[in-house]
C-alpha cells in the first residue's frame, strides 16, 4: 500500500502515553465483538453497546511512556488509512445515499483505556463504540495480527481499520440501531447470528473502500487484496476456534466463517456499491 508521505486525518485522538484522565462520551451503534478465550482480537462484547444512552467516562493509559519508533509509524499508518477512508465514504455517501458522510474519531492509546462501551486493551483489541462514535486502536495490535495469527502486511492491518471504520458506516446509515433493537428481544443464538451478518456487512463494506481508494487515490500495489482476504481468513470464527483446540460451533459465531469473511470482502471489492452488501436481505450468508 502505498501510505508514506501522504496526507494523515486530523480525526486522531492521541491517548499513549497520556498521564492524566480525558473525557469521552456520545450516542451511536455497535463495536467489533469476539469469541470465547480469543476475545482480544479485533472486537468487545456486544452487549456492552445495547445500551445507547450517552454519557461521558474517565479515560487514560498508566504507563505515561512515549510511544516507540514502531508505534510511532504505525500511528502515521493508522491516520493515513483514516484519511483514505474519509475520501472514500464522503464520495459513496455523495454518490449512492445522497447524504453527507461524518467521520468517526480514532482513538490510539498504548496499554489500557476506556470507553463508553467497556476498557479496552491487548484482550479487546481494535473496536468501534458507537456510544462516543470512536473506534480504538492499540497499535500495538499490528505485531500480534502478524506474528501470532499470520496476517501480516500493510494492507492486512489497512483491513483492519477499514473493517472498524465500516461499522461507523453502518451507524451512520442506520442499520446498527435496528439491528440492536432485534438482538435485545431475542435469545443468544438468534443474537449471534445477527451479529455474524452485521460482523459480515462490515467485511462487504472494507471491500468497497478497497475499490473505491485505488479508484480514487491509487493506493493499492500488487498483493496487497490477497494481503487483505488472508486476514479476513485468519480471523473467521471457525479458524479461531479450531486454534483454541475446539470443534468449531457455528451457533456461537459472531463474525462468520473464514470463508464467509472472505467472500463478503470480495463481494464489495468487485461491486463497489453498498447495495450488494445486504447481508441482512441474503438468504446465503
Amino acid at each position: 500500500m502505498k501510505w508514506q508521505g501522504r496526507r494523515g486525518s486530523r480525526n486522531i485522538e492521541d491517548r499513549r502515553g497520556a498521564r492524566s484522565p480525558a473525557r469521552a462520551g456520545g450516542v451511536g451503534g455497535i463495536g467489533l465483538l469476539l469469541i470465547l478465550g480469543i476475545g482480544w482480537l479485533l472486537g468487545i462484547d456486544p452487549t456492552f453497546l445495547l445500551n445507547t444512552t450517552g454519557g461521558s467516562v474517565q479515560t487514560s493509559t498508566p504507563s505515561g511512556q512515549p510511544p516507540s519508533a514502531e508505534e510511532e509509524a504505525a500511528a502515521q499508518f493508522v491516520s493515513v488509512v483514516l484519511a483514505d477512508t474519509e475520501e472514500v465514504w464522503a464520495n459513496v455517501f455523495a454518490e449512492q445515499v445522497g447524504a453527507p458522510y461524518s467521520p468517526p474519531v480514532l482513538v490510539l492509546f498504548s496499554g489500557v483505556t476506556q470507553s463508553p462501551c467497556g476498557g479496552a486493551s491487548g484482550a479487546t483489541g481494535p473496536f468501534y463504540c458507537p456510544v462516543d462514535r470512536k473506534a480504538y486502536l492499540d497499535t500495538a495490535f499490528f505485531a500480534e495480527l502478524q506474528n501470532r495469527f499470520g496476517a501480516g502486511g500493510d494492507f492486512a492491518a489497512a483491513y483492519v481499520v477499514a473493517h472498524e471504520i465500516a461499522h461507523h458506516v453502518q451507524n451512520e446509515l442506520g442499520i446498527l440501531g435496528q439491528a440492536n433493537q432485534i438482538r435485545a428481544q431475542v435469545g443468544k443464538a438468534e443474537s449471534n447470528a445477527i451479529s455474524v451478518r452485521i460482523e459480515l456487512q462490515a467485511d462487504c463494506l472494507s471491500g468497497i473502500w478497497a475499490r473505491q481508494a485505488q479508484a480514487q487515490l491509487g493506493t493499492l500495489e500488487r498483493g496487497d487484496i490477497e494481503e487483505a482476504l488472508n486476514a479476513a481468513k485468519s480471523i473467521g470464527d471457525d479458524t479461531l476456534q479450531r486454534q483454541a483446540g475446539q470443534i468449531p460451533r457455528p451457533h456461537t459465531f459472531t463474525h462468520g466463517t473464514s470463508e464467509q469473511r472472505q467472500r463478503w470482502f470480495a463481494t464489495g471489492f468487485q461491486s463497489g456499491q453498498i447495495a450488494a452488501c445486504d447481508t441482512f436481505g441474503s438468504d446465503r450468508l
